[in-house]
């Protein structure tokens, strides 16, 4: 009688084989960076977020209501939309990367 953890290794090497070289790749490059499109998306989706703030107290700069707390938070938003670039780069960077 075959054993039966024998007959599962038999199978696993099957599957093994039928994975085509381009997913293989693709495996492999999602086990050297996991969640790299969901962090992606949260960097333009902060940096956006960042910009449209910005632009709301540029708007309250320009229409001078508020001057003294529009500055620290345009100040602010900037800074954002400044970071989220930033990792967003170094994102694509280490992407380059071999």
């Amino acid at each position: 009688m075959v054993d039966p953890k024998l007959k599962n290794r038999a199978r696993n090497t099957k599957a093994t084989r039928q994975v085509s070289v381009e997913q293989h790749e693709r495996l492999k490059a999602e086990l050297a960076t996991p969640y790299k499109g969901l962090r992606q998306f949260v960097y333009v989706a902060c940096g956006a977020s960042g910009f449209i703030g910005g632009v709301v107290f540029l708007a309250k700069l320009a229409s001078g209501q508020e001057i003294a707390s529009a500055v620290p938070n345009l100040a602010l938003q900037i800074g954002v939309v400044a970071l989220m670039v930033w990792l967003f780069r170094l994102e694509q960077k280490s992407e380059r990367k071999p």
